[in-house]
């Protein structure tokens, strides 16, 4: 299945639900998509199922709600659920979908770009839980992923750079002149067309890997860049009075692994410290000291990569050199976490 980029949304969507034989239609929203995109959609003899918005209620109670109004508008294994939203409501309503009944099919419509780059493609389903992220969760693919880059005209500067972390991570995967071009992109004046260009790029990126890998046995851990620690820091943000959104996270986790991969496999000095500058001037900081060094090992000891409790983490040698299945000591990561409190300032 590759994704289709549209500029009709609402034409775009409804020849996909052309091609879908289903007996009933259900469409998941949260309140800020039920009031910024779904009127441009306009899904016409669909049952409508609504959720709270933000990462909070990426939670097995708000999933229990959408089985509950599954089973009570009388969704079968026939049935098709559309997914209208961001990665939080399509990475639960792709749960949802991969559970109810033993499993439904269902349509992703990404609202903004961390659902188009990543979070909408590749099937990766799931929630939050203990306090950890998508720690309950299904491979379950999409039958189809629609995308409107229109979009992202309804989306804060601080969303679209979350998006934008995971087009970093595709270009230090992909190569030099790609990344190079990311780099160079400048959000104090942003080109859209330009933008929706890369995102296009960007999801082809992540859909060739998913291809080869799509249970993530081997080469699909290579989207994995920055999120053993990024996903530390989300989850250790949770704490927090402003917990860090998905992107930033990874942002962060990709300055630390990178300055790993400079450190185990000899990444260059020089693009460490461009991207590491480019994640500072755009994404800001999260602060932390050493006295939560422990806290945040503690949380990567929980990551879904590891192997009999070893944490695994994805390295670069070069641009575009991969390599997974990467430890580093116990010492290493927190000689990481100190070169990410000097650079950043905390």
């Amino acid at each position: 299945m590759s994704p289709i980029f549209c500029d009709d949304i609402q034409e775009g969507l409804q020849g996909v639900l052309r091609d879908i034989s289903f007996d009933k239609l259900f469409v998941l929203l949260d309140e800020q998509t039920e009031k910024l995109c779904f009127p441009l959609v306009q899904v016409s003899d669909a049952h409508i199922i609504r959720i709270k918005f933000g990462d909070s209620n990426k939670s097995i109670d708000t999933l229990c709600q959408v089985w509950q109004q599954l089973s009570d508008m009388g969704a079968s294994r026939h049935s098709l659920l559309v997914n209208i939203g961001g990665g939080m409501l399509t990475d639960l309503g792709g749960f949802a979908a991969a559970t109810f009944k033993r499993g439904i099919r269902y349509v992703n419509v990404p609202t903004t770009l961390l659902a188009m780059v990543d979070a909408s493609v590749g099937g990766k389903t799931g929630v939050n839980f203990n306090g950890l992220k998508n720690e309950i969760g299904a491979f379950h693919s999409a039958q189809q992923v629609v995308i409107n880059t229109h979009f992202l005209h309804t989306l804060d500067v601080p969303n679209r750079l979350s998006g934008y972390a995971e087009m970093i991570k595709h270009g230090l995967l992909s190569n030099t002149a790609h990344w190079a071009e990311l780099m160079a992109f400048d959000w104090q004046r942003p080109d859209f067309a330009h933008l929706q260009d890369m995102v296009m790029r960007s999801v082809l990126i992540k859909q060739l890997i998913v291809e080869k890998d799509p249970h993530e046995s081997g080469a699909r851990k290579a989207l994995n860049l920055g999120h053993t620690i990024g996903h530390a820091l989300e989850s250790f943000s949770f704490g927090q009075p402003r917990p860090l959104p998905h992107g930033y996270a990874v942002a962060f986790g990709m300055a630390c692994e990178l300055y790993l991969s400079f450190l185990k496999l000899g990444f260059p000095k020089d693009k460490l410290r461009q991207t590491v500058q480019y994640v500072k001037d755009n994404y800001g900081v999260f602060a932390f000291n050493c006295k939560h060094y422990d806290s945040l090992y503690a949380l990567m000891t929980h990551d879904k990569k590891n192997t009999a409790n070893i944490i695994n983490f994805t390295l670069l040698a070069q641009i575009g050199d991969c390599r997974i299945n990467q430890q580093a000591s116990r010492d290493e990561i927190f000689e990481c976490l100190d070169f990410y409190r000097e650079s950043f300032g905390v």
